[in-house]
């Protein structure tokens, strides 16, 4: 099991079975530890880590979207649902963020709070139950019959 100071580390528990889509899912929790360990960082960096996290994840739910749609997997409109939702949470933490008015160092302490109650149980969650069904929906479909 990979470790992080922080936030979540990935395990075989969370494996889907796919491995584009687990290798993505690895770095997205790399780069939420990190930000969950926020404390740590410059607040210019960290803002780039925020904007990297942000991009990275609109990639993967665009790319597991696709493979939703190649696999014709029954339930993607809840699916896209749930990642559109996520998206309009991330947003408002990154708004909030880059528009907080506290030092940088509460700013960071915030955002790492913010993090970990919000983005790492999300992930956690959404991985497990959701992204478990599409590995077994695709391995399903590709089992000789």
């Amino acid at each position: 099991m990979a470790e992080w100071s922080s936030g979540i580390a990935w395990s075989r528990d969370f494996e889907t079975g796919n491995e584009a889509i687990d290798e993505q899912h690895k770095q997205l929790f790399k780069l939420t530890s990190d930000l969950a360990d926020a404390a740590h960082f410059a607040s210019d960096s960290l803002e780039e880590t925020l904007d990297f996290l942000v991009a990275y994840t609109v990639k993967h739910f665009a790319d597991e979207e696709a493979l939703q749609v190649k696999y014709i997997y029954p339930g993607y409109n809840h699916h896209k649902e749930l990642h559109d939702k996520f998206k309009e949470t991330v947003g408002d933490l990154v708004t909030r963020f880059k528009e907080g008015g506290d030092s940088a160092e509460e700013n960071a302490k915030s955002l790492s709070a913010k993090v970990n109650s919000v983005i790492v149980r999300w992930l956690i969650q959404h991985i497990q139950k959701e992204d478990a069904k599409i590995g077994a929906h695709i391995r399903k479909v590709n089992a000789p019959h």
